[in-house]
Formats: structure tokens, C-alpha cells, sequence
């Protein structure tokens, strides 16, 4: 029991896991897991939903919240260390959930249970079972099963790969840049460099990789050169345009190899291509369908992007006397020209965004509409910005109930993988074994930028507006995972919504970030203390769809060459003519012919949106006409009707994926969902 992973509590102790747990530990687990499967499957076990989970899911759970909570330091605080030891274990954790998953023992089980002994959370989750047994393999025999488990492997290894050459390329570029170099970036972002540089006993300002340095270097820096510099570095990470040094990270055979396992692993399950077989539990028909709405929607687009290039291109000719913008200028362009129309800057606007006065307004707007309480709670966690909440409601009694918990990462620094994630720690369930309900633990992770010291005092950290979208994006994931009312942990919470609905809450909440009514409870300048001048947030407000066409081609850019790639493309051949054919088909903005961005689209690669990228836009379609359902019922001070979010919160929220998304969207709205509102918020409505 002095292993942390082997803890009977119900929350990881992250602050004393160390390396050397881990093979102890996922060996005993696995053991126990074994053992439990062997249990069930015996001929006298009975065909029973509970008395199978009361063994089989408790043992699988624990298993699986241990090796979850590796993954996630593995994710947020990578040591070489911890990388080798969780890449030992890997293969075989990764072999017993192909093993389970293809076990025709238990298969044979699941189909020998009375469906009408069910409820209806459980008749779902039971549907979706025998459903993954067949996309685990249980169907196939002998020589195809044996290499369908090796194929598992050898993708889990090759998407590991490919997230650390991504966060190593990252980590291993520096520049140190003059004084004059830097000029016109914010002064925050300046005095995080120049911190940097000095700490490790350098001069100048210390510029990396990392988006909450190299965004405002792209869109401030005045020196197109330095621009250029991280622009280049930026655009061929790990590929085989990097700096000879970082050649070592080029992620381009690996790639290949995953897309030859994955169109292998179609063609033995029955599938045409790996497309196909990755729509199987989506709402989208088929990969033609995806392709269609994608094109129509392109065509839609394509107008408003163009007319959105030529405005850059007139702004960079007229007023910054920039004949020939290069693909590192667009950024700068795009900033000033924002600056220009709309008599307003993203720094300006960054003043009022303190990550503390943000996120109480976060809280306040969730509180409001879902009726919870959300307070600060403890926990052992694996770096000291790292903060744990929980969430209650009140009960039928009067009385406070523990609904979720989660934690909150919020900033970005070395060994952290990039971008914004929620992950579940664990799931709302009604527990077999102590008939105890469990509730639902999350993980909330940014890459913001840290508070900088001003004259010897921390000030806190300052959020672009981009980065409250984000937060509210991510946050309305936790919501749907935290706020379920499924007590069958399949189908609870984020457990077995199609892919393609699964960002329906996260885009739902963005539409916050834009309402007066919300955003001035979340504004609080760094230095005045004084909340956000409603005469900025109408600038702010008329400048929302600036560059969406852009914008939204190049999403669809994105998606079109993901199904592409699963569907059309030979693996054995070079991928990158088929990006480029896609980007000549959508794109009006091309890069440079070295320009290698699917060397790192981890979504795709290592982060299970692979045949799957669309459902940013699909999802787009579904969170925009739910919000309308807001604008519609607002009142006359603008504030969001709280009777229609206690409605969205039962309709959509609670339900998590104990039905389909479209029968929980109708449920809502009353109708399947029009493309109108989608096209209207992002001011390409004709």
C-alpha cells in the first residue's frame, strides 16, 4: 500500500507518484484484472449486467484511473524518467485492453444477457458494448486476431512517438533576440522573455516556440525577420524541413506507419478504409457525407474569405507599404489592420483579462444557468499553479450534494504538452460493488501564460480574449462530464457521446465570452482595478467576425485532409501532395511549399480525432443553433434565461450518452438542427 497508484482513495495522489511506481503497480493491476476477467468468463459465471460489473468494471476501473493518471503527468509534467517508464508500460497495458476488448469468452457473455432485465442507461451502454466488441476484433480468428492486437500496439507506441518528437521539437528551439528585435511586443510577454534568458545566465530575451510566446511575437514583433525566424521553426517541427539538429524529431515515417495500421485494421474488421470504420459510433452517415458538408460549406465560406485576403492585402499595399506580405506577415497584417478598423488592439484588450477575475465570471455565469455552487477544494496535485474545485447542488432536502470535482492547469511551461485538453479522471457510477455513488472527477489543462513579477510583485496573468474562449471551451466539456445525472458509467458524463457532438458543450460555451451581460462580471484592468469600458466591448463586439472566412476555411482545410488521408490516400505514398491538393481546392492563404503543419496535428496522430477532425465544424452546426435557443429567451437586460439553461442542462448535459445526441438535441430544441445559426454567428449569413 506505499504505492500511490495502488491507493484505495478516490483521487490520485499526483504529488507523490513517482517513475518507479508505475511498473510495480500497473503489473499488480493488471494481475487483478486478469484474474476478474477469467472470473466472469467461466461457464457458471452468470450473464448478468451487474454481477459482471460488480467484478470486471470495478477491476477495470481501478486500472484504468491508475494508468489515466500516468497519461496525464505524462501530458503535463514529462521527465525523461517518467517518459521511459511509462513507455515500458505502455505496450502492455495497451495489449490487455485489446485483449479484453476482442475476448470472445465475454463477448459470448454480453450477447447471452436478457435485455429486458436492463434499464435504459444500461440497454445503451450494453448496445455500444457488443458494438466495440466488433470494432475490438472479437469477430475475427486465429492469425487476423493475433495481428489485430499487434496493431494495436504498434499504433499506441507510433502515437506516443509522435506526441514526444512534437513536444520535444517544441521544447528544443530558442532565440535569443536583441532589444530591438522585439520591439512592439507586449511588454508582458517581453518580461517573460527577458526573465528567461537571464535565469539560465543569457542576454537578451528569450523567445520559444510555446503559443504564449510565439503568438504575440507573430502578431506584434515589428522585425519582419525575427518574425520569419519563428515562423520557419514554428511551420517545419518535427519534419524533415527542420534545422539539421532537429532533424532527430521528424514525425514524417511515423505518420506513415500509422496510416498503413490503421487502413490495415479497417481492412481486417471489414472496412473499406479507416474512415469508414472511425464513422461506425459517430452521428455522420458515412465518410461522403462528411466530405459534402465540408465542400458545401467551403463554397459558402470561400466569399467571405476572399473578400477577407483582399482587405489584407489593400491594408498591407495602402498602409504599411508592404508589397509582397510573406506568409509570416499575415499575423502582423491581420493585427493591425484589427487595430485599424476597429480603433482597438488584443493588448489593450489583454489589460482587462486577469485569469483570476476571469474565471470567478467563468463560475458565475455556470452557477447562474445550471444552478450549482462551485468552491475551492484540496487535493494532492503535480505542480503548485495547479488548482482543484468542486461543484454542489442543492438536493431535495435543501441540503448541499457533491456533483464533480475537477482541476485546473492553467499554465504553460517546459515538459507540458501545448494546447487546451479535458480529460476525465473518473466517471459519474453507481458503484456494483458498494452500491455508493461515484461522482465525476475532471481535468481542465491550459498553455496561458504565467503572472510575470513586477517590481519584486507577482501580477496575475493576463488572458487574450482568445484565451477566455478557450477556457469557457474547455470548461463546457467538464460541465457535460461533471454535471451528468447517468449513473452507468459508460454512458455517463462524456462516456459514449458520438464524436461528432462530443464539442457541442464546448462551443455552447464560447457564446459567453461574448455577451455583455456576462463578460463585464469578468473584467478587471492589471493595473486600475477598473472592468472593461462597454465602448471597447462594442469594438471588440464589431470586430467578432473579423477574418471568419478565413477562419473557417481554414478548419475545413484541416478536416478535409484528415478524411482525405483516411479514406483516399495510399499510405505508402508521400501524404504532403494530398495536402496540397486540399489546400488548392479550399485555401485562399497558401504557406510556403515547406511548410509541414501535419508533422504536428497531434488531434489526428496521437489525440484520437483521426477520420474525426470535422466535428469541430459538425459540432459547430449543433452548439450554434442551441445557443440560439439563449438569444431567443434572453431578456430585456440581455441576461441568459435561466429557465432555458435549466432546460440545456437536462436536455443536453445531464444526459450524457445514455441516447443519442440528435434525440438529447431534439430534446432540447424541439427539431433536428439548422445550418442558419451557425452561418448568422459568424457573419457569413447571405
Amino acid at each position: 500500500m506505499t504505492n500511490p497508484l495502488l491507493s484505495p482513495l478516490n483521487l490520485p495522489l499526483f504529488d507523490q507518484i513517482r517513475p518507479e511506481h508505475i511498473a510495480p503497480a500497473i503489473t499488480s493491476l493488471l494481475e487483478r484484472a486478469d484474474v476478474a476477467l477469467d472470473t466472469v468468463c467461466a461457464p457458471d459465471f452468470p450473464a448478468q449486467w451487474n454481477a459482471i460489473a460488480k467484478i470486471l468494471d470495478v477491476a477495470t476501473e481501478k486500472l484504468g484511473m491508475a494508468w489515466g493518471a500516468v497519461s496525464h503527468l505524462n501530458n503535463v509534467a514529462d521527465t525523461p524518467e517518467l517518459r521511459a517508464a511509462y513507455n515500458a508500460a505502455l505496450p502492455v497495458v495497451t495489449e490487455f485492453w485489446t485483449r479484453l476488448g476482442a475476448d470472445e469468452r465475454l463477448y459470448a457473455k454480453y450477447k447471452a444477457i436478457d435485455v429486458q432485465t436492463l434499464n435504459p442507461e444500461q440497454r445503451q451502454a450494453h448496445k455500444n458494448a457488443l458494438r466495440n466488441f466488433v470494432l475490438g476484433g472479437a469477430d475475427l480468428v486465429g492469425a487476423q486476431r493475433e495481428r489485430f492486437a499487434e496493431i494495436q500496439e504498434q499504433q499506441a507506441a507510433l502515437g506516443q512517438k509522435f506526441s514526444e518528437n512534437t513536444l520535444d521539437a517544441t521544447d528544443a528551439f530558442s532565440y535569443y533576440a536583441t532589444a530591438e528585435e522585439v520591439a512592439g511586443v507586449p511588454d508582458d510577454v517581453q518580461q517573460t522573455a527577458l526573465a528567461a534568458a537571464q535565469a539560465e545566465g543569457k542576454t537578451g530575451y528569450k523567445l520559444t516556440l510555446k503559443m504564449p510566446c510565439y503568438l504575440p511575437v507573430m502578431q506584434f514583433a515589428r522585425s519582419s525577420a525575427l518574425r520569419a525566424t519563428l515562423y520557419r521553426a514554428f511551420a517545419t517541427r518535427a519534419s524533415d524541413q527542420a534545422e539539421a539538429d532537429a532533424k532527430k524529431f521528424d514525425n514524417t515515417q511515423g505518420i506513415r506507419d500509422i496510416l498503413s495500421l490503421r487502413k490495415e485494421e479497417a481492412e481486417l474488421l471489414g472496412y473499406p478504409n479507416f474512415g469508414a470504420l472511425s464513422l461506425v459510433p459517430k452521428m455522420a452517415s458515412s465518410p461522403d457525407a462528411v466530405i459534402t458538408f465540408l465542400r458545401d460549406l467551403a463554397r459558402k465560406a470561400r466569399p467571405f474569405a476572399e473578400k477577407d485576403l483582399a482587405d489584407l492585402r489593400a491594408f498591407a499595399r495602402d498602409e504599411l507599404q508592404m508589397k509582397d506580405p510573406q506568409p509570416w506577415d499575415w499575423p502582423y497584417i491581420s493585427e493591425k489592420l484589427k487595430e485599424a478598423r476597429y480603433a482597438f488592439s488584443e493588448q489593450e484588450v489583454k489589460q482587462y483579462f486577469t485569469f483570476p477575475k476571469v474565471l470567478a465570471g467563468l463560475f458565475k455565469i455556470s452557477e447562474t444557468l445550471f444552478d450549482i455552487a462551485i468552491t475551492r477544494d484540496h487535493a494532492s496535485v503535480w505542480n503548485a499553479n495547479v488548482e482543484f474545485y468542486r461543484i454542489e447542488r442543492n438536493g431535495a432536502d435543501g441540503t448541499r450534494q457533491l456533483v464533480g470535482q475537477f482541476y485546473l492547469d492553467p499554465t504553460a511551461r517546459s515538459g507540458k504538452r501545448g494546447g487546451a485538453w479535458m480529460d476525465d479522471v473518473c466517471a459519474r457510477w453507481l458503484r456494483p460493488d458498494t452500491a455508493q455513488l461515484q461522482t465525476p472527477v475532471a481535468h481542465l489543462v491550459c498553455n496561458f501564460a504565467d503572472g510575470v513579477e513586477v517590481d519584486g510583485k507577482k501580477q496575475p496573468a493576463l488572458l487574450s480574449h482568445d484565451d477566455v474562449t478557450t477556457l469557457f471551451h474547455e470548461f463546457g466539456h467538464g460541465l457535460q462530464h461533471m454535471l451528468t445525472q447517468v449513473n452507468e458509467h459508460d454512458v455517463s458524463g462524456i462516456s459514449g457521446v458520438e464524436w461528432d457532438a462530443v464539442e457541442l458543450p464546448s462551443q455552447f460555451m464560447e457564446n459567453f465570452c461574448w455577451e455583455w451581460s456576462v463578460l463585464r462580471h469578468m473584467t478587471s484592468h492589471v493595473d486600475t482595478g477598473e472592468p472593461l469600458p462597454h465602448a471597447l466591448f462594442d469594438k471588440m463586439l464589431a470586430g467578432r467576425n473579423f477574418q471568419s472566412g478565413l477562419q473557417t476555411l481554414r478548419q475545413i482545410e484541416f478536416s478535409l485532409f484528415d478524411m482525405l488521408l483516411h479514406t483516399a490516400h495510399d499510405p505508402q505514398q508521400d501524404f504532403m501532395p494530398l495536402l496540397h491538393q486540399v489546400r488548392s481546392e479550399v485555401a485562399v492563404m497558401m504557406p510556403p511549399e515547406w511548410s509541414r503543419t501535419a508533422h504536428t496535428f497531434s488531434h489526428i496522430f496521437a489525440g484520437g480525432y483521426a477520420a474525426g477532425y470535422y466535428s469541430y465544424k459538425w459540432a459547430e452546426v449543433l452548439s450554434a443553433d442551441a445557443y440560439a435557443a439563449f438569444e431567443e429567451t434572453a431578456g430585456p437586460d440581455g441576461l441568459p434565461n435561466v429557465e432555458t439553461g435549466r432546460k440545456y442542462r437536462q436536455a443536453i448535459l445531464e444526459s450524457g450518452g445514455s441516447r443519442p445526441a440528435m434525440e438529447s438535441f431534439k430534446a432540447f430544441r424541439g427539431r433536428e438542427p439548422s445550418l442558419d445559426a451557425l452561418l448568422r454567428h459568424q457573419g457569413m449569413a447571405t
